[in-house]
């Protein structure tokens, strides 16, 4: 069954990102390769989130669109990316999540599989 973990920087994972860049991404990268060496990650992407600040885009109840400057849910966690993993069940997608060592939030979202 495939997975979305939906990564969500916090704070804290900022702070370290901003301390030592190199040893962080060595360590993201590592439970990544981990996740890959067991022939679970389907795939991924990072979203930038230091440089260019996101556009929201909302329906209004009269059809028009209202369009803002940042992300759609304000507050400490910004979304950061996502992987897709295929595992056997939830269970081990929660496993695979909390295993991250990096101070993400991670949620974790089943894909939608169309008959």
């Amino acid at each position: 069954m495939k997975y979305a973990l939906v990564i969500f920087e916090t704070d804290e994972s900022r702070r370290r990102i901003q301390a030592d860049r190199a040893a962080y991404r060595k360590e993201y990268e590592a439970w990544i390769g981990s996740i890959a060496a067991a022939g679970k990650l389907v795939g991924g992407e990072a979203l930038e989130t230091e440089n260019i600040t996101p556009a929201t885009v909302r329906r209004t109840a009269d059809g028009t669109s209202a369009v803002t400057d940042g992300p759609a849910h304000a507050g400490e966690e910004t979304l950061g990316g996502w992987f897709i993993i295929d595992v056997a069940d939830r269970e081990e997608a929660v496993e695979l999540a909390t295993s991250l060592p990096t101070p993400e939030t991670v949620e974790i979202r089943p894909i939608l599989e169309s008959a």
